[in-house]
């Protein structure tokens, strides 16, 4: 076979495989990811073309991938916000972020009678690892433990792991 042919079936081989692999994560949507920077911009259309919506300052923070175009995903944020991210600024890292009123318990175990061991204030992000129903186990900077689901955002409602 000719090189120039090789070359060909090679990028026919690449390409196949590139849309395999975009294909497979379409049909996995929704799903949760966080943002990889310190900065991040959220754009109006998937583009860098396009108008920057909103631009993010925290690292790690969580946001739900709902659609896909090409390198770009379209997120929706704790805040209801929807925009296209380029997916190299996302982490397929777990992490959640605490909201509602007051600071969240952060138990030693998964039962509603063990220790408290921290408070997380709203806004705190940590890195999921495990939950069940009722609560997820998570790890804040130096501290782990396990918080109601209630008081987190960025696990699905329904979703165990």
């Amino acid at each position: 076979m000719p090189a120039v042919m090789r070359v060909m079936a090679v990028g026919l081989v690449l390409a196949t495989g590139a849309s395999a692999a975009a294909t497979a994560e379409e049909a996995k949507l929704p799903y949760f990811a966080s943002l990889k920077n310190e900065t991040t911009n959220m754009r109006e259309g998937p583009s860098e073309n396009n108008r920057v919506k909103w631009v993010y300052h925290r690292k790690g923070l969580p946001v739900e991938v709902i659609a896909s175009f090409e390198v770009w995903r379209r997120v929706r944020d704790m805040d209801g916000e929807v925009g296209w991210v380029h997916n190299a600024l996302l982490s397929r890292e777990r992490t959640v972020v605490v909201y509602g009123e007051g600071e969240a318990p952060v138990r030693d175990g998964a039962g509603e009678k063990t220790d408290v061991v921290a408070q997380a204030k709203p806004g705190a992000i940590g890195r999921v690892r495990h939950c069940d129903v009722l609560v997820c186990e998570v790890r804040f900077q130096g501290v782990g433990g396990w918080v109601d689901r209630n008081r987190i955002w960025g696990v699905g409602g329904d979703e165990k792991f």
